[in-house]
Formats: C-alpha cells, sequence, structure tokens
C-alpha cells in the first residue's frame, strides 16, 4: 500500500532548510559549501537530503545556497567530515544485506515492499536501474524491524510480492516529494513540487484552469540532471520518468494532494497572502 501524507498540504513540513538568511549574511553556493565541508558535490546533495545540511534561497533566485553560519555551525565538530561523510554512505542492495546479516534477495524482498526507502538510483553499465540506501537507515531498520530479517515475511507484505509489487520507485519519489515541499517557498510553488510528480495529463484533470496550470509548469521541478534544449541521454530520461507516479493508488494521492495543494493557493490569494 501506497501511503501519501495529505496533511503536508495544509500544514507544510518545517524542514531543516526553511530558515532564511540574516540580512547581508554571507553565502556559498553548493559546490563552495561542499569544498568548505570536505565533501564531494555528490555527498553534499545526499547531506542536504538527510537535512543534515541547512539550505536556503540564493540571493539571484538561483540554486540554493549555505549561509556562513550553517558552515560555522558544522565545522564546530571534530572530524565533522568524516561525520558527514558516514552518514551520506550509501548501499547498494548487497552491501544492504551484509549490513543486516541477511541474504541479498531477502533484502530486496524487503526494499520492493516498499518498508525501506532508497537515497538514490542509477543506471548500471546494462542498463539496469540500481537501487542505493543510506547505510544509517539501514542499520536503523534493523534495529527497529529484527522481525522482518527472520522467518517468514508477514503475509500482506508477502501477498505484494506475489503480485509482482515493487515500491521502491514510489517509496523515492515520496521521499523527493516531502523534500522539495520542505525547499518550497510558497503555497503554489509547494503545489507545483506535487504537479512534478504526475503526469500532464492528471494536472490537466484535476487543474481546469488554464493559467492555473501555466503558473504550476513555469514553478514545476524538474530531475537535476536534465540539460534543456540538450537531447536527453539514458539517465535523464529514466530521471525523467521516476519523477512521474505510476502506481494507480499512488497516482490518485498525488491528484488529491494537488487538488487539495491548489486549493490552499488560491486561498491565500483571495486572502491577499
Amino acid at each position: 500500500m501506497t501511503v501519501i501524507d495529505t496533511t503536508a498540504v495544509l500544514y507544510p513540513p518545517v524542514a531543516a532548510s526553511a530558515p532564511q538568511p540574516a540580512l547581508y549574511e554571507e553565502t556559498f553556493p553548493g559546490h563552495l559549501a561542499a569544498r568548505e565541508l570536505l565533501l564531494t558535490r555528490g555527498e553534499f546533495e545526499l547531506a542536504v537530503l538527510r537535512g543534515l545540511v541547512t539550505t536556503v534561497p540564493a540571493p539571484d533566485g538561483g540554486p540554493r545556497h549555505v549561509t556562513r553560519g550553517e558552515l560555522d555551525r558544522l565545522q564546530t565538530s571534530e572530524g565533522f567530515s568524516v561525520t558527514l561523510s558516514n552518514r551520506v554512505r550509501l548501499a547498494g542492495t548487497a552491501e544492504a544485506a551484509d549490513l543486516l546479516g541477511i541474504a541479498k534477495d531477502r533484502f530486496s524482498r524487503i526494499a520492493r515492499a516498499g518498508s525501506l526507502a532508497p537515497a538514490r538510483f542509477q543506471l548500471n553499465r546494462y542498463r539496469s536501474v540500481v537501487w542505493l540506501y543510506f547505510a544509517d537507515e539501514v542499520r536503523e531498520f534493523g534495529a527497529a524491524h529484527p522481525e522482518l530479517l527472520v522467518g517468514r515475511a508477514p503475509e500482506a507484505m508477502s501477498r505484494r510480492l506475489r503480485g509482482g509489487e515493487d515500491l521502491r520507485p514510489a517509496s523515492w519519489r515520496d521521499r523527493m516529494h516531502q523534500h522539495l515541499l520542505g525547499l518550497a517557498q510558497g503555497p503554489w510553488e509547494r503545489a507545483a513540487v506535487t504537479a512534478s510528480f504526475l503526469d500532464p495529463a492528471d494536472v490537466a484533470d484535476v487543474v481546469a484552469d488554464p493559467h492555473d496550470r501555466a503558473l504550476l509548469n513555469r514553478l514545476r521541478h524538474e530531475p537535476a540532471s536534465v540539460r534543456p534544449g540538450a537531447v536527453p541521454l539514458p539517465g535523464e530520461l529514466l530521471a525523467e520518468h521516476m519523477m512521474c507516479a505510476g502506481v494507480p493508488e499512488e497516482i490518485h494521492g498525488y491528484r488529491v494532494l494537488l487538488a487539495l495543494a491548489v486549493a490552499v493557493a488560491r486561498d491565500e490569494v483571495r486572502m491577499g497572502g
């Protein structure tokens, strides 16, 4: 079962990225912040995704920045870069299974059932999707759910898996949806985040007003790997595909969220918010 939190529209998540920089506070773009924190660009992006590094809107409206104060906060502890690197370390299926002391196939079943959300995906040389997980979260999952590591799986989980269900894409989308909602600056931006996870035909069906749809389209989130105007690479096509909800129950959930988000945005406009 795919569960989508509809309260996120009416009560936006309080994200680590929400605070605004103090007036005239120095800020740094992502690549410079990563250098200051002795992280690779990929590690930095994962640290932001996990809420370990707070970001703020860029002064020029471009990609989000990190304040000098946030960098100072992170750099106060000894060995900060090693700590951050460890907390964003990724594990593939085989390594995750080793961390839990279980067979690779068993971990795959747990992940396919949606019990553990992937952090990232990539294509291997055979152009198959490889899912990656935060190693920390894998260990935390094992400590919290030891009953899933031994014996027979719960009947509900087994039934879904027998039906060929694979909730890894939906679990990844849910993680990204919550993350992007936390970065959104206003009601229309939050509505556009949700619209980004739906096919344009679904958006048009939910949002009848063409002006509202045009606004959502202008504000919608695009995968970072997409290069405007360029012929898309296989990985970029995959990123676009993964952003779009694919399970009927999941699609319905995002449609409900979008309708609620647009209603909230319209109300704020009418109230002068």
